[in-house]
């Protein structure tokens, strides 16, 4: 298997792209026997989530002719413009389907021209409103028994609705008038109005069953609400009757109940829902579901032992939903490594035959590959002694799943080696505020941030570093997984938890800053960022002294803690002699629009660093990405 990192760049239009040279459609009534090849049924196109299709008319040699055939704006779509559009439309039959604007309103469009077909709104007002998940999430899902068509969703407010997909009307036998509420049949009492429960994933649609996970606020900062359990349940894609509910906090007397080694911790948990997209391999009749941490995300301390099946990949039986399987891969993961996207089905070539197999890819960056009939691993997977921390009444496991094969796909720790080294100035003071933190390999557990001590633990691909919920994809002609990872580094740092605010022991900060309320996914009046670097840079200066460093502020001089140039590159001066615009000028960065970066380049090679400090984190890769060219 091979890798390829970097992530794509989102928009909040969305956009049609059609070859220069060739004829755009007119007008007229939409051709619906355009061939299926071409359609894309679901979010990642099939149910493997490979995000494959044989087709090659785009191609490497003519990517940089596409011209825009049309744009749809979403910004009238919602009360205020939406700003994260995370969606993957959905062709079918010559029409593409979306979520849209920041009230998640469904449309259906003509795939060739834009033009607005249908659009469905439903308005939750309130239930919306305090929902932990806003805007349009991440699309639809589509099910035909041949002649019906339907499209199915979830509303920012928890409901699944069921649309005709020729009409855009709901579907009158489903649920009750085309909904069902989400926060009703889930064996727990849900506020109605509240409940910090909602989806951002699209339904996953396999066979007449609808599988719904559950998402919550941020655990970082775990507030004082009511929270609840993110059971995943089947749903009749035909009346919206519940099949089946999978209890991701094993209830008494359930399988992975005595993981939770303190009496009633399993009861009062919360979270622990799988958020992420569902695989489903229908020939086996499995569904595999990811499981994320239970709250707090990065304090164990009410939540102790291994605490099935959270950071686990489960998978359940598609009509039924009983456990068939489940591989842990984090034991009590107090990092906030929540399984972030869907397991990829892909049949490989193992020691002479074919496996039936999955990869999941991680934010820690391993690529855990398992058969999917057993759960097994297909290369070993070998327990390794991990550090303890310093926070009173922590339970800390004492070894944590490491795989032999494939190695991880990016930078899991944080030392000499992996941070700023443009100059030899900068290098020396990133080592200087390194000796202000704690780090280590990956899995050095959260440190508790002291004004006399460490500030924390530096931890490299952080919360929302590595593989999040993207995810990757599979060529089957090359058996080659690819998959995005953003090389990033936060501060692991606890501080005690302010019961006006929250109710957990401990929460992620610093000493000179730490939060006074519960972290919201996206939006809304009570919105805080991660208690890192953002918090913390508006605080006064910290222990380090004003001329030096400020806790959580992971700076040198402007510049990204972690940003390197790339291995073996020439040494500055002989890169200060080249002339990088002209190296630059045919290089595959200037064809794929890139040309600027070249100006960054030589920016940097002059030694103006506030201007290259000022550029866009994604410059910095493509100027990298330029120099190994250069030096290559």
């Amino acid at each position: 298997m091979g890798f390829m990192t970097r992530r794509t760049m989102l928009s909040s239009t969305a956009v049609g792209l059609v070859m220069a040279g060739l004829p755009a459609r007119a007008q007229n009534p939409i051709n619906t026997s355009t061939p299926p090849d071409t359609d894309w049924r679901g979010y990642a196109n099939d149910l493997a989530n490979t995000r494959y299709a044989p087709l090659d008319q785009i191609n490497a040699g003519n990517f940089d002719k596409l011209e825009v055939a049309w744009r749809l704006p979403s910004a009238m779509l919602g009360s205020r413009p939406e700003y994260t559009w995370e969606a993957t439309p959905l062709v079918i039959k010559g029409r593409l389907y979306t979520t849209a604007g920041s009230r998640r309103d469904v449309i259906c469009v003509d795939a060739a021209n834009g033009e607005l077909l249908w659009m469905f709104r439903k308005d939750e007002g309130e239930r919306a409103r305090n929902a932990p998940r806003q805007y349009s999430g991440r699309g639809l899902s589509y099910w035909t028994d041949g002649t019906e068509e339907r499209i199915l969703y979830v509303t920012t407010g928890y409901q699944l609705v069921a649309l005709d997909a020729k009409t855009g009307l709901p579907i009158p036998g489903f649920g009750e008038n085309g909904v069902v509420d989400l926060k009703l049949n889930m064996d727990q009492v849900i506020d109605p109005l509240g409940g910090e429960i909602g989806l951002h994933a699209t339904p996953t649609v396999a066979r007449n069953v609808v599988i719904v996970g559950a998402a919550h606020a941020s655990g970082s900062v775990p507030g004082n609400k009511p929270r609840t359990k993110g059971y995943v349940r089947g749903f009749d894609v035909k009346t919206g009757k519940r099949l089946w509910i999978f209890h991701t906090i094993p209830l008494k007397g359930e399988f992975g109940y005595d993981t939770w080694i303190r009496a009633g911790e399993a009861e009062k948990a919360t979270n622990t829902g799988c958020w992420a997209q569902i695989s489903v391999d229908e020939e086996l009749g499995l569904a595999y579901l990811g499981i994320e941490i239970p709250s707090a995300d990065e304090s164990g301390v009410r939540r102790q032992g291994n605490t099935l099946f959270s950071c686990s990949l489960v998978a359940v039986e598609l009509e039924t939903g009983k456990r068939r399987w489940h591989y842990q891969m984090i034991h009590h993961d107090i990092w906030d490594r929540d399984v972030p996207c869907a397991a990829i089905l892909c049949d490989i070539p193992h020691n002479g035959k074919m496996v039936k197999a999955l990869a999941q890819p991680s934010k820690q960056c391993f690529l855990y590959v398992l058969d999917r009939e057993t759960g097994k691993p297909v290369w070993p997977i070998v327990e390794k002694k991990v550090p303890k921390g310093d926070v009173p009444g922590e339970w800390y496991s004492p070894t944590q799943p490491i795989p032999t094969k494939p190695p991880p796909y990016d930078v899991q720790n944080v030392d000499p080696s992996t941070v700023i080294d443009f100059t030899p100035e900068l290098h020396a003071k990133a080592l200087r505020m390194l000796s202000k933190y704690r780090t280590g390999p990956v899995y050095t557990p959260p440190s508790l941030s002291k004004a006399d001590g460490t500030w924390g633990t530096l931890t490299s691909l952080a919360t929302q570093g590595g593989t999040n919920w993207a995810g990757g994809c599979y060529d089957p002609e090359t058996h080659t997984v690819y998959t995005f990872s953003e090389t990033t580094v936060a501060v692991d740092g606890l501080v005690p938890g302010n019961p006006r605010f929250t109710d957990a022991d401990y929460v992620r900060g610093t000493f000179s800053s730490a939060p006074t309320r519960a972290a919201v996914i996206q939006g809304g009046a009570e919105y805080l960022a991660p208690p890192t670097a953002v918090a913390n840079a508006a605080a006064g200066a910290g222990a380090g002294g004003p001329e030096e460093f400020r806790p959580g502020v992971l700076t040198i001089d402007g510049l990204p803690l972690n940003i390197m140039l790339v291995p073996n590159l020439p040494d500055l001066p002989t890169l200060q002699r080249l002339d990088v615009r002209r190296l630059s000028a045919g290089s595959a960065i200037a064809q794929a629009g890139w040309g600027h970066v070249s100006g960054l380049a030589a920016r940097f090679l002059a030694g103006d660093i506030a201007q290259v400090a000022d550029a866009p984190a994604a410059e910095y890769g493509a100027m990298n990405k330029l120099f190994a060219s250069i030096a290559g």
